[in-house]
């Protein structure tokens, strides 16, 4: 195509005869739908024998590559074939050469693609023959604590067959095998899943030492003690837990890998110091955490309500819990909202006869527990107000009015219970303490606080949640700027809690969660399941779990390791036909855990609290 070309713009420039051709550089058609360039050129070649030099305008496309030339003579001077043939050697050359050196370059690219792409699956390879390495060792230590499991129950169950049919042993039986039991646990790894299995049992079978029985009746119980009917329970749960493992594998995997490369790293560098890089009982570095990811994340798979409550009546528009919190044991809890009331209640009582309540000028925003003094607890409003209140005096103690816009949230201090921190629609965060009636630190930021928490093991680190898409992590010795800055969500981050001192949750109008790592300075996970828009749906963490609401009016469990959810649960009420409103009009407004227990709080805009618990 580029010869045809060619030729085609020598015959146009050979008849194409211009009087300034030897001019400036003009454009030419070549009849093929793009345009050439006309340039001066001199060219030396032999012509019948002897060098003659000739004047030629050259024909270049836009890229450069020569087309066609014509010697410039003028109208009437013959041009002879000998010169004409010499011009189309020197352009079917340089043709030549330009398509060459376009092949060279494009192998080039090629040649370091394919290295690069050969590189990248050789680590691709290596991590995977480690991975694969890793995933050796851990099937050989699983075989090894289960083998040492089944002798250790088959001791058990041989003794106490022997036992059973050994007349003169029935008094001794109960101290024999509770010393036989604390021999198999001990032996044992002390992971939640064989241990409370194991455990269980013990304890199930020294209570169960009254009548003697005959071997008859051993034998027909399995060999963990267990008769068929339990056995047949048992192995549905044991079902459902490989269901879920199976549903969320893609996330375990991921967890699995990250964690065992991250133990074999820290192993390698203790090796200068300790040979023994297992860890106890045979586990390697890394299996023993994510076998407690895989416990607890498989153990619950729902959602169950123990108790429904009522936060107000039932034709009250202002009914929406903004929070509801524990306090420091857990023995009450407290709710607030845009009823202006702060309600104090005893956990198993009716919501209808707090033990406290307390009555408030604005609507109320967030509540927070003293972690130290029992009775006092903090409350920011809608007026901008951070007050401390005495719930046995149902008065108020400390009142800052320092804030010029709503006050969204406020929290105590873990570590230091007179200090707490609140943030505003005012772009401020402010440190009080409740020795002092004013505040005694104030950060000046350029967007609305929605929501500030101090970090539970440092009483100098304060996390605020922004409404510039940002967490901001501060060290309040030097609050010039911000320890970190973590990005990532896309919309106003409406919460933050801490699980740890280096974990840190958010919650985000994105309808996102995120986990960060404070101390490293890095993201952890995204969590994606809920509806969030618009409202703020409450969030609450513990060691383990994540909860937070949705728009749909449901509560969502996420297990810390896995991004999608583990649990979730529905509000469904007969009131919403009594009230006609359509039940997508609510939300989940507020949400609590119950420290170390699976038990949760959670109320809805509706004013309906609930009280759930994880089960299986």
């Amino acid at each position: 195509m580029v010869g045809e070309a060619c030729e085609r713009v020598v015959a146009i420039a050979l008849h194409s005869r211009r009087e300034d051709q030897y001019g400036a550089m003009a454009s030419v058609s070549t009849g093929l739908g793009c345009c050439a360039r006309v340039a001066p050129l001199r060219v030396s070649a032999m012509v019948d024998g002897r060098q003659s030099t000739v004047g030629f305008v050259v024909l270049e496309d836009v890229d450069g590559r020569v087309l066609g030339a014509d010697d410039g003579r003028r109208q009437g001077c013959e041009v002879s074939a000998k010169e004409i043939d010499s011009l189309l050697v020197l352009l079917m050359e340089k043709k030549r050469k330009m398509e060459q050196e376009e092949a060279e370059s494009n192998l080039q690219i090629l040649r370091e693609f394919l290295y690069c792409l050969r590189k990248q699956k050789l680590e691709e390879l290596n991590q995977i023959q480690t991975d694969l390495q890793y995933i050796k060792e851990d099937i050989n230590a699983v075989e090894r604590n289960r083998m040492e499991l089944y002798r250790a129950k088959e001791r058990y169950t041989v003794q106490l067959r022997m036992l059973v049919d050994d007349p003169s042993a029935i008094k001794a039986w109960p101290s024999l095998i509770e010393r036989q039991s604390c021999g198999i646990i001990s032996s044992l790894p002390s992971t939640q899943g064989p241990c409370w299995m194991n455990a269980g049992i013990s304890k199930n079978r020294i209570d169960d030492v009254k009548p003697p029985v005959s071997s008859e009746m051993v034998k027909r119980k399995d060999s963990h003690g267990r008769s068929d009917s339990q056995h047949a329970t048992q192995l549905g749960l044991e079902i459902a837990r490989e269901k879920r493992v199976l549903s969320q594998f893609n996330d375990l995997q991921e967890c699995y890998l990250q964690k065992r490369r991250l133990g074999a790293r820290q192993s390698y560098k203790q090796q200068e110091r300790d040979t023994n890089v297992m860890k106890r009982e045979g586990y390697h570095a890394g299996l023993e955490d994510f076998l407690s990811v895989l416990s607890t994340f498989t153990r619950y798979s729902r959602l169950r309500v123990i108790a429904e409550l009522r936060h107000g009546d039932l034709f009250h528009t202002a009914n929406i819990v903004s929070s509801i919190e524990f306090d420091r044991d857990d023995e009450l809890f407290a709710t607030a909202g845009v009823s202006r009331r702060i309600k104090v209640v005893n956990e198993p009582a009716d919501m209808q006869c707090p033990v406290a309540e307390m009555s408030t000028r604005s609507k109320l925003s967030c509540l927070s527990w003293n972690k130290y003094t029992k009775n006092h607890i903090a409350s920011s409003d809608y007026e901008g107000i951070v007050t401390v209140w005495d719930v046995t005096t149902r008065q108020s103690v400390m009142e800052y009015e320092e804030h010029e816009k709503r006050a969204w949230s406020v929290d105590f201090s873990r570590t230091e219970p007179s200090m707490l921190v609140s943030g505003s629609d005012d772009c401020k965060v402010k440190i009080w303490c409740t020795k002092q009636e004013a505040s005694v630190l104030n950060i000046d930021m350029k967007a609305n606080i929605c929501s500030v928490k101090y970090n539970p093991g440092c009483s100098s680190h304060v996390a605020v949640g922004s409404a510039d898409h940002h967490i901001h992590y501060y060290d309040l010795r030097n609050v010039s700027q911000p320890l970190h800055v973590f990005s990532g969500h896309r919309k106003a981050v409406s919460y933050v809690k801490f699980l740890s001192s280096n974990e840190l949750a958010s919650a985000s109008t994105d309808s996102t969660l995120r986990l960060w790592d404070v101390k490293e300075n890095l993201p952890l996970s995204t969590f994606r399941g809920h509806t969030n828009e618009k409202n703020f749906v409450g969030l609450t963490v513990n060691s383990e779990y994540i909860a937070c609401g949705s728009e749909t009016n449901e509560i969502f469990v996420y297990h810390k390791a896995i991004s999608k959810p583990a649990a979730w649960h529905r509000f469904a009420s007969s009131d919403l036909d009594e009230v006609g409103e359509d039940a997508g009009s609510y939300f989940i407004s507020a949400v609590c855990w119950k420290s170390n227990s699976p038990t949760l709080l959670t109320a809805n805009s509706q004013g309906t609290i609930k009280v759930l618990v994880l089960a299986t």
